[in-house]
């Protein structure tokens, strides 16, 4: 396993993993964990990077320009080692470029950039997707960050909650069994603008707005400090954890699974968009540790 790169400031330290540049531990000053403790008994990522898909395909396969691709949920990108190209105390950029073996499922030149920064007490990440290629490049993009479930501030687990920037009145996804999204809506389990955690809303996978409002939710117990997630422009969320694991995922997404039943082309898939040739796509997240 490759050695972790570590950023830091006053009010917040993070390591990240070149492999898959996924963000593994992100620390208060005291050195207290805000992520997932990874128990293998639930699941062992922390926060990997969704890219080129998210969620899982009918069939697990990708059709473009007529030909079919076998491709895993969430895309190939968590499971290939990024490049630093940039690190400084408190800065690391990480690169995913094309080769042989993404060309074979994913017929594209591209890069692929993770910029972790913290400035005092906020972590700020951007990914920047560039297509080097001259046709248009469709692609998907999501962020999975696991938090730990409770937060280490002494508060009970069952304290903990999601509060939206805004008013979300439409209903959410339901992922049938196979990974697919299904056709019947799944009614809101929200209270107002509130999201009271616990474990019966995830038996049925995770809780997905296709059409989230918010660009901003605050988690944490209503009592002391509190992680404010900023995903501005992002047009679909996902929360998810699995009964009694010690962390929750808040997933700004662009793209979603395949609806049940999809068998057109990826370019056609809801949630895609489309880089032009020499163009680049770019997005945000920002987590904010609030006294």
């Amino acid at each position: 396993m490759p050695d972790l790169i570590e950023i830091s400031s006053t009010g917040l330290s993070a390591a990240i993993n070149p492999f898959g540049a996924e963000l593994t531990h992100l620390r208060d000053a005291g050195g207290r964990e805000l992520m997932t403790d990874a128990d293998p008994a639930y699941w062992t990522g922390h926060a990997p990077i969704l890219f080129p898909i998210v969620g899982r395909l009918n069939g697990d396969v990708l059709r473009i320009g007529g030909t079919d691709h076998p491709m895993k949920q969430h895309g190939f990108a968590r499971r290939m080692p990024f490049e630093v190209i940039a690190r400084d105390p408190n800065r690391a950029v990480f690169r995913l470029t094309d080769d042989a073996e993404t060309r074979a499922v994913y017929p594209f030149a591209f890069a692929l950039d993770l910029a972790f920064r913290i400035r005092g007490a906020t972590l700020e990440i951007e990914a920047r997707i560039e297509n080097r290629g001259e046709v248009a490049m469709p692609a998907s993009f999501g962020w999975h960050p696991a938090f730990a479930w409770p937060l280490p501030y002494g508060k009970a687990r069952e304290d903990h909650r999601i509060l939206f920037a805004a008013d979300e009145p439409e209903s959410l996804r339901a992922i049938v069994p196979g990974g697919l999204i299904g056709a019947a809506p799944r009614p809101s389990p929200l209270d107002g603008r509130t999201l009271h955690l616990r474990d019966d809303l995830f038996l049925n996978d995770a809780l997905i707005w296709d059409q989230v409002r918010s660009g901003r939710v605050t988690y944490g117990a209503p009592t002391g400090p509190q992680l404010d997630i900023a995903f501005p422009g992002t047009s679909k969320l996902g929360i998810w954890t699995k009964p009694g694991a010690h962390y929750v995922c808040i997933e700004p997404w662009h793209g979603i699974a395949d609806p049940q039943g999809f068998a057109g082309a990826f370019s056609d898939k809801p949630g895609v968009f489309e880089i032009a040739p020499y163009g680049d796509w770019t997005c945000s997240l920002d987590v904010t540790l609030r006294p």
